[in-house]
């Protein structure tokens, strides 16, 4: 079941990291937002161990079909989570701007909320290079 170089394992992996990411996002907001939104936060804790998972599941797409290059994990994984953080910037854009606009303030650099992209993008390279490391990659790991 928890073979080396499996699909299970690394989806197991990338939930796991997503988890610790989310628990950590759940905990510190209070401290970036007086009263935040529980929606939110609960929001959060759920939201990165599923970019764990899906990033996690891409771990089979080493080739793209229609460019015909190779897509190594240090690619593909930060640009999934970069763009899981982009679409999340869309739904939870009230809220993200308040959480920047009181940590950075008005005349911050970092007052936009589409700054989550860039957070989504780091997040993705540590979840995709641990679960490269640890459960494998490419078509091979689906027949485990």
């Amino acid at each position: 079941m928890f073979n080396r170089n499996s699909l299970f394992t690394r989806i197991v992996i990338g939930k796991a990291i997503g988890f610790i990411f989310g628990l950590v996002g759940f905990i510190l907001m209070p401290w970036f937002m007086p009263e935040p939104n529980e929606l939110l936060r609960w929001g959060i804790l759920f939201w990165y161990p599923t970019v764990g998972a899906v990033i996690a599941m891409f771990g089979v797409v080493t080739w793209h079909p229609v460019l015909h290059l190779p897509l190594p994990w240090w690619f593909r994984a930060p640009l999934i989570g970069a763009w899981m953080n982009f679409v999340l910037a869309f739904f939870a854009y009230d809220d993200l701007q308040r959480i920047m606009l009181h940590t950075f303030g008005e005349q911050g650099l970092l007052q936009s909320p589409f700054w989550v992209t860039a957070e989504g993008l780091i997040v993705g390279l540590i979840i995709g290079g641990l679960a490269t490391k640890l459960g494998g990659e490419g078509k091979h790991i689906v027949d485990m």
